[in-house]
């Protein structure tokens, strides 16, 4: 469910006409909708009621202070991989003790700020860095809670660039070595071992891989249980799949019924990590149409995003419906929506079934409140776009517009070239 629709011939964004936040903020321009988020988030605190739990939304999906502080004011957790995602989980208002702390290549310099600031947990990845963190706890003089990441070898059936599970990927612990590797990790003295974690993968629109990893990790956490570890947590990622096109992922509670009679009522905390699910739906890239080319019997539509603004096209050749700000009658075409970036991978959509388009009108491009803004960059030296919160009839600025000077704001130039 997501709170942008059509109300006669104008999109909006719950109340307020898309069209009219193009007038006031230019485009290209993010767009959230405030309820949208609520009600994700909201979708799996729920169907985990009545079971210990810790929402911990993933940040990389979307990174924006206000949504993250809307999200704590809700009670939300967070799921980081960067002392710079520490920092703004921090500064929007998430408890230390609801963060927990994945990615394979921690930093010393990282580590020491997750430490001092007590975070719940560290997903390890590795014996290294397990000794990386155990060597610094112990510089610290503190002990550092720790879940081993556990790679299930579990094939999640998603693009292979976000399947995160199996054998061939770098995350994770391989589950035939796990013991072994809980064994080391109780005998280091700067370590305390609180957690199982797993993570399969992202965009999956079925249960059984979520089912038949879990069953894989209880396995193990079983086993741990019996050779005394006192494991508290259990982290069963994110991934969660949303509607790009015609796809029909699970909901929450469609996962929760499935996973919590497994648990069999054991005395643990369950942290997930959704981000996607959260934010996916709730986020529009409103671009205007500049230019309209026809080359041979190809239709190309040139608009003012390009893949700097939104990736996941170029990267992953995903699909993100495109629709008109403003309908009207009009034929369909067939053609690309390209941007002005100067490269041949840059487009939104290609060989695509489209309204034909009008120069100077603005297409909306759904589903893209995640891994959006988040992936966005300046090349071509364009500046970073705009974004707005919108929350009923309201709307606000929560990242205003880069301009040229933002650019080189942080270059210097050395004394000689002066």
């Amino acid at each position: 469910m997501h709170f942008f629709s059509y109300k006669g011939n104008e999109l909006y964004a719950e109340d307020v006409p898309v069209r009219e936040l193009a007038e006031r903020y230019g485009t290209p321009l993010y767009i959230y909708s405030h309820e949208t988020i609520l009600r994700h988030f909201r979708a799996y605190d729920e169907a985990y009621r009545g079971f210990p739990h810790i929402v911990c939304y993933a940040l990389k999906a979307n990174t924006n202070s206000a949504i993250l502080r809307l999200l704590a004011r809700n009670g939300g957790g967070a799921d980081i991989v960067s002392g710079g995602e520490l920092f703004r989980a921090l500064k929007a208002g998430i408890p230390p003790k609801k963060i927990v702390y994945a990615g394979v290549g921690k930093t010393e310099q990282e580590i020491r700020f997750a430490l001092k600031t007590g975070i719940l947990m560290f997903n390890v990845e590795s014996v290294d860095e397990l000794a990386e963190i155990d060597r610094i706890a112990g510089i610290m003089k503190k002990k550092a809670p720790v879940a081993l990441r556990i790679n299930p070898d579990i094939d999640p059936k998603t693009h292979p660039y976000i399947s995160t599970g199996m054998k061939e990927n770098k995350f994770g612990i391989a589950i035939e070595t796990a013991l072994e590797h809980y064994r080391a990790a109780s005998r280091l003295k700067n370590i305390e071992v609180v957690g199982v974690q797993k993570h399969i993968g992202s965009q999956i629109t079925t249960l059984s891989p979520f089912v038949d990893a879990l069953k894989r990790i209880l396995t193990l956490f079983d086993e741990l249980n019996k050779r005394k570890f006192d494991i508290r947590y259990l982290d069963i990622g994110g991934g969660l799949g949303i509607p790009y096109s015609d796809e029909k992922p699970p909901v929450p509670n469609d996962l929760a019924r499935r996973l919590l009679p497994i648990l069999n009522g054991r005395k643990i905390t369950l942290i997930m990590e959704p981000g996607r699910s959260i934010v996916g739906n709730a986020g529009i890239l409103l671009t205007r149409v500049l230019y309209l080319k026809k080359s041979g019997r190809k239709n190309f539509v040139i608009v003012d995003a390009g893949m700097n603004d939104l990736m996941r096209p170029s990267l992953y050749d995903a699909y993100h419906r495109i629709i008109p700000a403003v309908k009207r009658r009009r034929p369909q075409v067939t053609a690309d929506v390209v941007g002005p970036i100067c490269e041949s991978g840059d487009f939104l959509a290609k060989g695509r079934r489209i309204e034909k388009a009008e120069r100077g009108e603005c297409l909306a491009v759904m589903s893209a409140g995640a891994y959006g803004m988040s992936m966005s960059s300046n090349y071509n030296s364009r500046p970073s776009l705009a974004e707005v919160l919108v929350k009923g009839k309201k709307h606000n600025l929560i990242r205003k517009r880069g301009d040229y000077g933002d650019l080189i704001r942080d270059e210097m130039v050395p004394g000689y070239l002066a």
